[in-house]
């Protein structure tokens, strides 16, 4: 017994600290953004093409797509916040489909994410297209013709070559169910890239992600 109590109080002190989601948070309190990009491909073979989502449909042609522009917070993030603005309209929610994959994606950021950056939807949506125009994403990916299999630290690479100025620690790769995610990018309130806090750096490192063609 004295054994297995001492084993746990060394698991509670080296465990890594647990992220930090706050729901209800006051909006316009964060401190910086993390911009993701989910590359569609790989997210319709993992959930898409289940959900029979338009977004899969190979006559879009999408590779990285906004997943969302979030709130955050040096250790945490705020989540569905208290806020007095208005929800969007189905127009506006219509108008991100080109980068956005769908409506209803964009709804959903609005309402877990736009909601806590303390503007209006129009602005929130503004600022999430801005961006996303000014990455750089690496067009290599899109002349796949085949499903390979690649460290994820390659895809990390391809988005810093692409993009001069950032550094390492200003960008993550992750991976979901052996394939390549998303690549997230930290940035200020003004859309300057910055170096992530602990919460958001969770490089995948896995050596043989998969890495699905453009459809």
């Amino acid at each position: 017994m004295r054994f297995a109590l001492k084993t746990l109080v060394l698991a509670l002190c080296f465990a890594a600290p647990a992220a930090l989601r706050a729901d209800g948070e006051k909006a316009g309190q964060f401190d910086y953004y993390v911009l993701s990009l989910s590359w569609s491909p790989n997210w319709c073979a993992l959930e898409g093409d289940a959900r029979k989502s338009p977004q899969c449909d190979a006559r879009h042609d999408y590779g990285w797509v906004l997943h969302g522009l979030w709130p955050q917070y040096h250790r945490g993030w705020p989540a569905f916040c208290r806020t007095t603005e208005l929800e969007p309209t189905r127009r506006m929610t219509n108008d991100m489909e080109d980068i956005m994959g769908s409506a209803g994606l964009a709804w959903y950021q609005w309402e877990k994410h736009g909601t806590c950056s303390g503007l209006t939807a129009p602005q929130y949506f503004a600022l999430a297209r801005k961006a996303y125009e000014q990455v750089n994403r690496p067009q290599i990916f899109r002349k796949l013709d085949r499903a390979v299999k690649l460290p994820a630290s390659v895809v990390e690479e391809a988005f810093l070559k692409a993009n001069p100025g950032w550094e390492p620690d200003m960008l993550t790769i992750t991976c979901r169910d052996g394939r390549i995610q998303e690549a997230r990018l930290c940035l200020s309130k003004d859309l300057r890239p910055v170096p992530c806090g602990r919460d958001a750096v969770r490089d995948c490192r896995q050596k043989d992600a998969l890495f699905d063609p453009v459809r």
